[in-house]
């Protein structure tokens, strides 16, 4: 006999508690085999497909796309054959998933009004889904903001899929606005729905400022000895295909300094009332993506020497940039660089990535006159700031640390000399 199971939206990650339905990429009658991708969603953190965890027939969706459906919830019904339907599960019970766990079922009460009714069964399509054209997850997103339906693209890609040229190309020859901005009556002002990346950054700042007392410092240093070093490694066989830059040498610098200032990469544990040191540096880079701002880490980035350094701070940025970065890519950073230089902003006093103990902030390197040698010369100048979680790390230990970056940056054979 056959029978129909249920599979309930997983935690995608870091205990959150929902995500929004982009889109179907099955429909009621379509047959699905074993982990075929069935939809694509988004999180607070990260666009993810979901795998199937079953092998039949759809015979129900349960949310439409555009909704936000919580974890735990019923999110697709897969009919299997010859198999004897189970006996259901106490309500209460946390059932296992593909991804994670489902929350138990009442704790899923944060319903929103724009989901259907929980139980209530919505066949977004009552015929089997049309073809879904070929394109990579950027493509997609990039797509879903501007409103464009993929079908309606010409595609050119190798392999008959839609490349950003043709959506470029498509845009161009119909400008459509960003479905997500809703203009007045009057054209008088713009509304943007708060969801997704957007959302879980307001929230994370907001949780952060609230919570750890921020200390802000600045320090200017000549860094025209880093710009140098960094021209000439680039003429080296070793640096050959890797694209070294500013940022990569600033990396080193505060990985170093961290060796003698390791209260910098810790955490504060609330419940345990501890001080937590952090061996491993898991280095955030924060990210100016589509899709907001994204602070992904280098895992294990002290075991790195700076030609591997480079090569992954490069596809760490490239992978956010591209809107590809996962959930893990996102998780247990240890402290963060911000690097507002490329945006032409001298400083900042940024916000500390929530759980972390500091972020450094780097600034535009501009040529000015400053003192060199007794002289008033033309140098490579810019200024570091730090902002610190005053509950663990005191004033002179951020003095210092800050100092230290600081001092190997203008002096960056000093670099060479630690790592």
């Amino acid at each position: 006999m056959p029978t129909v199971k249920t599979f309930l939206l997983p935690d995608l990650g870091e205990g959150l508690t929902d995500a929004e339905l982009l889109t179907w990429l099955v429909g009621v009658g379509d047959t699905v085999t074993l982990n075929q991708n069935i939809a694509e969603v988004e999180t607070a953190k990260a666009s993810v497909e979901l795998p199937s965890p079953y092998a039949g027939t759809v015979v129900a969706l349960h949310a439409a796309a555009g909704t936000t459906v919580d974890v735990g919830s019923p999110f697709i019904d897969v009919e299997i054959a010859g198999e004897e339907s189970p006996t259901p599960a106490p309500p209460a019970e946390r059932t296992p998933v593909l991804v994670g766990y489902g929350v138990a079922e009442e704790s899923s009460s944060r319903r929103r009004t724009r989901r259907p009714a929980a139980g209530t069964r919505v066949d977004v399509t009552a015929t089997p889904h049309p073809t879904r054209p070929l394109a990579s997850p950027p493509v997609r997103f990039a797509a879903k903001q501007r409103g464009v339906d993929l079908t309606e693209v010409d595609a050119t890609g190798v392999h008959g899929e839609v490349t950003r040229d043709d959506l470029e190309r498509h845009r161009d020859a119909t400008p459509v606005p960003t479905p997500t901005a809703t203009a007045t009556p009057d054209a008088d002002e713009e509304r943007i729905p708060i969801k997704g990346v957007r959302k879980h950054t307001a929230a994370a700042m907001v949780r952060s400022a609230f919570t750890a007392p921020h200390v802000t410092e600045f320090v200017t240093v000549d860094v025209t000895p880093t710009i140098e070093l960094l021209a000439q490694l680039r003429e080296t066989a070793h640096f050959t295909d890797v694209r070294l830059t500013p940022l990569t040498l600033v990396a080193k610098a505060l990985l170093v300094a961290l060796r003698t200032n390791p209260t910098l990469n810790s955490f504060w544990d609330e419940d345990a009332q501890e001080i937590v040191v952090k061996r491993s540096v898991n280095l955030g880079i924060a990210a100016a993506t589509p899709r907001g701002l994204m602070v992904p880490n280098i895992k294990n980035a002290h075991t790195l020497g700076l030609r591997d350094l480079a090569i992954a701070v490069s596809d760490l940025t490239t992978t956010a940039k591209d809107g590809k970065t996962g959930p893990a890519d996102l998780a247990d950073g240890t402290i963060t660089i911000t690097n507002v230089g490329v945006f032409g902003v001298d400083a900042g006093t940024p916000i500390l990535n929530p759980g972390e103990a500091a972020i450094l902030c780097f600034g535009a390197i501009r040529r000015q006159p400053w003192e060199y040698r007794g002289e008033i010369a033309l140098r490579s100048v810019t200024t570091l700031s730090l902002s610190f979680d005053h509950r663990l790390v005191d004033g002179e230990q951020g003095s210092r640390f800050l100092a230290a970056v600081g001092q190997i940056l203008a002096d960056p054979m000093t670099l060479i000399a630690l790592s």
